[in-house]
């Protein structure tokens, strides 16, 4: 029982009973205070519970991606970023057995440093080839804070009127700290969109660091985006970048912008014949376009269809699929050596060990590391 005083008037309010106000005592003449609802409950007693999916057969992924059902490939493309071992064997067998549908497409690398259009180009890019009656999937790489790894994952808010586009499929993927990991999952994604009859693939990277390497080592054509008027014309001439590149296009000619814009695609066109041929002996071009406005596209994409003549004209086209294929089957071993290594708990802890001798300088770091390697070298052999 729980007792309140007020007043000195005492009031005896007994549990699971309604209370009685105190200001209806005769003390408050002239103000009356009616009984509260009684409480309810907090769960909806009404709230009918939703019942689970059914988790789909591998077979039955591969029928509704091959049927262009954007739900399941949707679902599909989950499976393939999932880090659960249950998910990652289900998602393999659906590449595999996708495999055979795949490798019709265009597949296109679009980098930029942030701020140079590269979403709005997407998207008018994008309506180019949908309006010649293609399918096209975007595939964002979407950059992830070191602190949080969290992603805003917005580059389909971006992409406005692509994102309305039923032939268009737009997904974003969190780099999650490993660009490595997500450009292996990227590169299994673009299998299972090439599959569901998507016969253009846009590869959008971070933009920024080393996404660009991975990237370009999964596509066909690899354009960069520039802009001009920013004052680091010859910063953005870098050999690393500028040789992969199999197109240049200057983005935000327009305005006041034109004349700016025309001299910074001048001086990128000089400085490419600073640099030596390329393996393919395609000769990049640089040209000028608007996204905002919806010029020069026509341009743009007549660039690239004379370049994917050109490669399968001259059968650099398969010889690079050959080579990609190749990459990525190291570089997957390398990643599972590389995991199996720093998840084996005796090398956890014999690494606390070392790390601590070479921290209370005991150990130089190299010792450390060879007697680390000859740990693991030797838990093989038995």
């Amino acid at each position: 029982m729980n007792i309140f005083k007020l007043n000195n008037t005492t009031f005896r309010i007994l549990q699971y009973h309604i209370m009685e106000h105190p200001e209806n005592n005769e003390e408050y003449k002239g103000l009356t205070v009616n009984h509260g609802v009684s409480s309810q409950p907090i769960v909806n007693p009404y709230r009918r519970t939703r019942a689970r999916k059914r988790s789909l057969t591998a077979a039955e992924y591969v029928e509704g991606i091959r049927k262009g059902d954007v739900s399941v490939l949707g679902q599909a493309v989950t499976l393939v970023e999932s880090t659960a071992d249950a998910h990652q064997a289900i998602a393999q067998e659906v590449i595999e057995k996708c495999l055979p549908y795949s490798g019709n497409s265009k597949r296109i690398g679009i980098t930029g440093v942030p701020g140079a259009g590269k979403s709005t180009s997407i998207d008018v890019f994008g309506l180019h080839v949908i309006g010649k009656g293609g399918k096209l999937a975007v595939l964002a790489i979407d950059p992830s804070s070191e602190r949080t790894r969290g992603s805003i994952l917005g580059d389909k808010t971006r992409m406005e009127k692509l994102s309305q586009q039923k032939e268009a499929f737009i997904r974003p993927s969190p780099s999650a700290g490993s660009l490595g990991g997500v450009a292996r999952k990227t590169r299994e994604t673009i299998v299972l969109c090439e599959a569901a009859g998507y016969d253009n693939i846009f590869v959008e990277t971070v933009g920024v660091g080393q996404s660009e390497t991975a990237v370009h080592s999964m596509v066909d054509f690899f354009l960069l985006i520039q802009l001009a008027g920013t004052g680091d014309e010859l910063q953005g001439i870098k050999r690393g970048i500028m040789e992969m590149a199999d197109g240049i296009v200057i983005n935000k000619c327009d305005g006041d912008n034109i004349e700016r814009a025309k001299l910074a695609a001048a001086q990128f066109s000089n400085a490419l014949h600073l640099f030596p041929p390329t393996p393919s002996k395609w000769r990049p071009e640089v040209l000028t376009y608007s996204g905002y406005f919806d010029l020069g596209i026509d341009k743009v994409w007549d660039m690239i269809d004379r370049y994917f003549e050109y490669v399968k004209r001259t059968g650099y086209f398969e010889r690079k699929r050959n080579e990609q294929e190749k990459y990525w089957m190291i570089e997957t071993i390398n990643e599972q050596l590389l995991g199996q290594f720093y998840h084996n708990p005796e090398i956890k802890s014999l690494l606390e060990q070392k790390e601590l001798r070479v921290l209370n300088n005991e150990q130089s770091s190299f010792t450390a590391a060879r007697d680390v390697l000859d740990h693991y070298y030797g838990t093989l052999r038995k």
